[in-house]
């Protein structure tokens, strides 16, 4: 699914309306209309009072409109209109004019002393500003937002939290309890630091023109289980170990040969044939006693890895979880990477070796996959100010190296030197001892079955992340841990299958 920009979704609304035969009217009916569905399945209460917020241009148009179906639908909403400006949008003041008629109670918010006191109301729905917003906001549109975000009551934005910035960082908006937005993604609403703002996210159709939406131009997109779904490889008749593909996991140290089993495994269960781990001696006992589905290469070294040599031909590796620092490891990392020509994931101390040792990277194989955590990240890239800026330095490292970086979080990022992915899987209880090692282990597991690199990171991270969602009703995300995503891979698959979110 495209994640957009706000001129192109303004060149999406112009062309809904010039290829559909609709007026922009009809278009803003239809988007409210989809937010008023969303919210009275939600909240079914009509003894609850709401307040609605709306600016005077197209979002205010929005937002009136859906007061005129809440009023209509017996809700008890009042409007306070926020004169940011004198001028209304054309759409704004025809939806002005006919919840007036209507009877709809709205007041005009010329100056602070003119915001309502919030405690005389349940909800707050705000439509002050949309997807256009470009400047700063102004007094009076700051002690609004203020007032909203000190009222402790449930808040709803329309399409985007008031004030929020679709293409640089946002220091102040609304601080949304859910913001339901319009069809099309936005990069913006993704992002970390603005999750505060965000709240939960949800998306409704507004029947956006599916050629319109096909004819925008970008390089950033949303991954969704329909996406994932039609990139998995049947699983033939006649397939066997031997035709799934061969996973090598290089890592382990002592007191550390857990995460090279977490990986192993997760390996296995994303459904390779065959799974071997290189660790050091100290690794062979609890690798056969913990999993002894898992292969084991011993370095002759008794607490970590001092060389990296084998006879076998895997199809694809993962180095680098457990592995530790050690002098002999990283020489040992530098010899693998000068020869190794497999398709390869690179994780945990790996990278940071490579951090240590930025002229190492060179000798990466292109489309190798590194997964750092924004720790890792940061000793690769350098040190960001916000998210904008991350992308771009992640962006700049992926097309000097020709890597696919998964930056890990809550929305994890897929970057190469062309696309931006964003994963839309995945729950808080992700955030545990492992998860890390699992996800490298899972696209390990998809580069043996011969998905290629990008396909490989946006198949593993999502089945990753979906773990998470799958059990979030079983599982409590403060007592999810990374065999709890291991064991529910098969269930990921099995919704993907199925077409299931």
């Amino acid at each position: 699914m495209k994640i957009l920009s706000s001129q192109a979704i303004r060149e999406i609304d112009a062309k809904t309306i010039e290829y559909d035969g609709i007026s922009s009217h009809e278009l803003m009916e239809k988007a409210a209309t989809a937010f008023f569905d969303y919210f009275k399945q939600k909240y079914t209460d009509k003894e609850k009072t709401v307040a609605l917020f709306c600016g005077t241009g197209n979002n205010g148009g929005d937002g009136l409109a859906v007061a005129r179906l809440l009023h209509k639908a017996g809700y008890s909403v009042e409007v306070f209109v926020v004169k940011i400006s004198d001028k209304y949008s054309d759409d704004s003041a025809l939806n002005l004019e006919k919840a007036r008629k209507m009877g709809v109670p709205i007041s005009t918010v010329h100056t602070n002393h003119d915001i309502p006191e919030m405690e005389n109301f349940d909800i707050i729905i705000d439509a002050i500003f949309g997807t256009g917003l470009s400047r700063e906001l102004s007094r009076l549109a700051k002690d609004v937002i203020d007032c909203i975000n000190k009222c402790k009551k449930t808040v709803l934005s329309i399409d985007v939290p008031s004030g929020l910035f679709l293409d640089k960082f946002t220091s102040f908006a609304v601080e949304a309890t859910e913001t339901i937005t319009f069809q099309i993604p936005k990069l913006a609403l993704f992002l970390p630091e603005n999750a505060k703002f965000v709240g939960k996210l949800s998306t409704v159709d507004i029947g956006l023109n599916a050629q319109a939406i096909e004819e925008a131009e970008t390089d950033i997109y949303l991954l969704t289980s329909q996406n994932i779904s039609s990139k998995l490889k049947p699983l033939t008749k006649f397939a066997h170990k031997g035709t799934q593909g061969h996973a090598l996991i290089i890592g382990g140290s002592l007191g550390k040969i857990g995460a090279v089993s977490l990986a192993s495994k997760a390996a296995l269960k994303s459904g390779c044939g065959l799974v071997t781990a290189y660790v050091p001696e100290c690794g062979l006992i609890p690798l056969q006693s913990n999993f002894p589905e898992a292969m084991v290469i011993q370095d002759h070294n008794p607490t970590h890895i001092s060389s990296i040599s084998f006879d076998i031909k895997p199809d694809a590796i993962a180095i680098g979880m457990g592995m530790g620092k050690h002098e002999e490891t990283q020489q040992a990392l530098q010899q693998f990477l000068h020869y190794n020509q497999t398709p390869l994931v690179v994780d945990a101390d790996a990278l940071n070796i490579l951090s240590e040792n930025s002229y190492w990277l060179s000798m990466l194989q292109s489309n190798t996959i590194l997964t750092p955590h924004p720790g890792e990240l940061s000793r690769l890239i350098g040190h960001w100010e916000n998210g904008f800026q991350k992308i771009e330095l992640t962006r700049a490292f992926a097309q000097k190296y020709q890597v696919i970086v998964v930056v890990k979080g809550a929305h994890t990022l897929i970057i190469d030197s062309t696309h931006i992915y964003v994963n839309s899987s995945g729950t808080p209880a992700l955030a545990t001892a492992g998860s890390g090692d699992v996800l490298s282990g899972i696209l390990a597991g998809l580069l043996a079955q011969g998905y290629d690199p990008m396909e490989a990171a946006q198949v593993g991270v999502y089945i990753h992340g979906m773990t998470a969602t799958i059990t979030s009703d079983e599982i409590n995300p403060r007592a999810f841990i990374a065999g709890d995503i291991i064991d529910n891979i098969g269930r990921a698959y099995n919704r993907l299958d199925f077409h299931e979110e």
